[in-house]
């Protein structure tokens, strides 16, 4: 700081002794006529109001009397940075927030020397004299490089060179270039360099463990250092050069393709400014990278700040907080690769119980099925609670109850869900996939027994979608009173025929009972088709008319013209195809024609259900 204070008190005297020009006087000739010098054309110029702030908290110090320095004869060429610049420059100081921080004198003999850089003694330079690469020494010493290439552009000691956004302002002992940016010479660079923040990628090129980084930034994308010097905010994960070197392996970084180096270097950038506070007040979940995952859409992130910062399991935070002029850098011990749904699962210790689960006896089977990157997952996650408090009632085994929470062949992400019916990996028997159905009415719930309670974890090859009960291998039963389109068919089976416990009956598996059940189901419209609802003693063959037991019956198995007998006794005929858009036309043993099978193969684990438009009616001349 004392040799600022000599170079702003050197600046001050030069204010005073006028520039003695060795040129002739036709190189450097006299301002025009003007009425205002520069400190008063600054005064009457709205956009520099804190220019002229600036020079008065300076001159607080007693070393400094600018503005008597700026109204004495000259001539001056003054660059004179507008309130919005100062504004960018108090930004970029760490704990200043206006002028008023300026408060000891040895920080106003410092704003002394930053307001000397934007003078040149000696003439007033008009905007035509400029020229590209021309080299201008300033009052305060140091030198300032011109550019005119697509405008006229004034370089400092930052990366980020001024434009002149208004050029020539006249004044009675100078000329006036307005620009948009304070201008910084590299002594105040120095001085400054603990409080001043700069971009990101900045801070990166400064600090000489981030030497990797900034090789695999450029390496990447050559675009992706000037993303980081973007507005922001980012908050950025940056890994140490060791932390680098662990992950090449002994590789080059040239070996590592560019697109796959991009998004792991993009998953460790998050939009927004992050502090460790922040997380911490948080305790653990999820945001989300840069980084590009399943769907194309941008890939989760685990945080657990219970402790340490960790993010996904494997990358802890040794440095964190260190402020940019666009957001905040925390400094990581790993470099954290886009996660897969299996290394997602293992992150989140609130899913311990689901990976004790997939890899209990050391069952690889679910890990390498989960780690393919050439497929998409959907994975239906249950919660430890969920884990705790699951019975397995019908004793199924565990595999395929956890088979039962996998969709496979797509990324099924909460935005484009909707009241359906989705094959999982559990089967009833090869190639015959159990449904899953899915209800969007009110948040999203799976067979009307699990509800989603954090959606949208996105990995690399799928979406993980949190839900806080385990998914039971479902019965036939389970899906009529999931779907609210068999509303009625429920109230039927239960209500209206005491009598008869349908349930039980059709909730038998593993051979137990009747199973297999190929059930024909009305949906409400059905029903609300007939003139009423008949009294038990009629509804009972009804109901048993939609039933054919001891068959798993699919669509594929359907034939023209084949029949199959009920539990009430009457056969069903089937004609294909159907009229209209009908999968298949159904003859009931009453006789009636046309019945519309309209949905097919919905597979439990004890049978499989279609849709049909309207209820069957046995004959009940038998």
């Amino acid at each position: 700081m004392k040799t600022l204070k000599k170079i702003a008190r050197l600046a001050l005297v030069l204010f005073l002794v006028p520039f003695v020009s060795c040129s002739d006087d036709d190189d450097n000739p006299a301002p025009p006529e003007v009425e205002l010098n520069i400190v008063a054309t600054a005064q009457a110029t709205s956009n520099l109001s804190t220019l002229v702030s600036a020079l008065q908290k300076a001159d607080e110090s007693a070393n400094n009397d600018l503005v008597a320095a700026l109204s004495g004869e000259g001539p001056f060429t003054v660059f004179a940075p507008t309130n919005e610049a100062f504004s960018d420059l108090l930004a970029q100081l760490d704990g200043f927030d206006s002028l008023d921080d300026f408060s000891s004198q040895q920080l106003q003999d410092l704003l002394a020397v930053i307001l000397t850089y934007h003078v040149v003694p000696g003439a007033a330079v008009l905007s035509t004299d400029l020229s590209d690469g021309q080299t201008i020494t300033t009052l305060q010493g140091s030198t300032l490089e011109v550019s005119t290439t697509g405008g006229v552009f004034i370089g400092d000691a930052t990366s980020v060179d001024a434009r002149v956004i208004t050029p020539d302002v006249e004044a009675s002992n100078g000329v006036v270039h307005i620009i948009d940016k304070v201008l910084l010479p590299q002594a105040i660079l120095d001085e400054l360099a603990d409080i001043i923040l700069v971009p990101i990628t900045d801070l990166a090129l400064g600090n000489e463990n981030l030497e990797n980084l900034v090789a695999a930034l450029v390496a990447a994308n050559g675009d992706l250092p000037t993303v980081l010097r973007g507005e922001g905010p980012f908050t950025v994960l940056a890994p140490t050069d060791e932390a680098f070197e662990t992950f090449l392996g002994g590789a080059q970084l040239s070996d590592i393709p560019v697109d796959v180096l991009t998004n792991v270097l993009l998953n460790h950038v998050i939009s927004g400014e992050v502090t460790s506070t922040d997380l911490a007040g948080l305790g653990s979940g999820y945001t989300k990278t840069l980084a590009v995952g399943a769907g194309d859409e941008n890939v989760s992130l685990y945080f657990d700040a219970s402790g340490d910062v960790i993010f996904n399991g494997v990358s802890t935070v040794q440095v964190p907080d260190v402020k940019a002029l666009n957001g905040i850098v925390h400094v990581v011990n790993a470099v954290i690769d886009i996660p897969n749904i299996v290394e997602h699962a293992v992150a989140n210790p609130n899913l311990s119980s689901l990976v004790g689960a997939l890899t209990s006896g050391g069952n690889t089977t679910f890990t390498d099925l989960l780690s393919d990157e050439n497929e998409d997952f959907t994975v239906f996650a249950p919660t430890n609670d969920a884990f705790t408090a699951f019975t397995n009632p019908n004793s199924n085994d565990l595999n395929a109850i956890l088979s039962n929470h996998v969709v496979v062949g797509a990324a099924a992400f909460s935005s484009g869900l909707e009241n359906s019916y989705v094959n999982t990996a559990a089967e009833f028997a090869a190639d015959e996939n159990l449904s899953l159905y899915i209800n969007t009415d009110d948040g999203v719930t799976l067979n009307g027994t699990s509800d989603v309670v954090l959606a949208d974890i996105v990995a690399s090859n799928g979406v993980i979608h949190v839900v806080d009960a385990v998914i039971d291998l479902p019965t036939v039963v389970t899906f009529a009173a999931a779907d609210p389109n068999f509303s009625t068919l429920v109230q039927a089976l239960t209500e209206l025929t005491p009598s008869v416990d349908f349930v039980s009956v059709l909730s038998a598996q593993g051979g137990a009972g009747s199973d297999p059940f190929t059930v024909f189901a009305p949906t409400n419209a059905a029903f609300d088709a007939l003139a009423s609802i008949p009294a038990e003693a009629d509804l009972i063959p009804i109901l048993q008319h939609h039933v054919v037991a001891g068959a798993n019956v699919r669509s594929g198995d359907l034939s023209n013209g084949a029949t199959a007998n009920t539990l009430e006794g009457d056969a069903i005929t089937f004609t294909l195809p159907g009229t209209g858009e009908n999968i298949a036309d159904i003859t009931d043993g009453a006789g009636n024609t046309g019945i519309g099978v309209i949905a097919v193969d919905v597979q439990a684990i004890n049978g499989v259900i279609h849709v049909v438009d309207t209820v069957l009616i046995p004959d009940t001349t038998n």
